[in-house]
């Protein structure tokens, strides 16, 4: 992943533009990888990218139901599913949520969450290095690690700025 700061889009950034993006790059992704980029994952990934806030999958169905009928909850839970095998959604655990992602990186690569406690908006970082000491110090006691989430709650540079 090449992106070494966190992302939080400026509050009068181009949203159309940044939507617009974010749907090229899934289109890509899922052609490069013969992936099916049906309807419903565009809805849902359109819904996700309609703020930058982590989405619950209710949320999500609430956000598509204004726009079309109102989807059963396994279609929304199996198109985010899709989306996040293809590294174009993440889930922030601690807010039982989702979060549309359009850098380049798949499931498997790991990144740091920065959850501004004030506008909730999220913004990624790399963070390879420090879930390879995580793994490893887990290791170390004999336990086998299967996945490593960091979020890390705090201000994000605008609402400093704004206070």
């Amino acid at each position: 992943m090449e992106q070494t700061k966190p992302v939080f889009p400026a509050p009068d950034h181009d949203h159309g533009r940044c939507t617009e993006d974010a749907i090229s790059h899934a289109e890509r992704v899922c052609g490069g990888r013969g992936q099916k980029f049906t309807p419903i994952r565009r809805q849902v990934l359109s819904a996700l990218l309609s703020s930058h806030r982590p989405l619950g999958a209710y949320e999500v169905i609430e956000e598509l139901a204004k726009t079309m009928p109102r989807p059963a909850p396994i279609t929304v839970y199996r198109a985010l599913d899709f989306l996040m095998e293809n590294g174009l959604v993440h889930r922030i655990e601690s807010r039982n949520a989702f979060l549309a992602c359009a850098h380049n990186h798949d499931e498997t690569t790991m990144v740091a969450f920065l959850i501004c406690e004030m506008c909730g908006s999220v913004g990624e970082i790399p963070a390879t290095p420090l879930a390879q000491s995580f793994n490893e110090a887990a290791r170390g006691t004999g336990f086998s690690p299967k996945l490593s989430v960091v979020e890390i709650t705090g201000i994000c540079a605008h609402c400093q700025k704004a206070a």
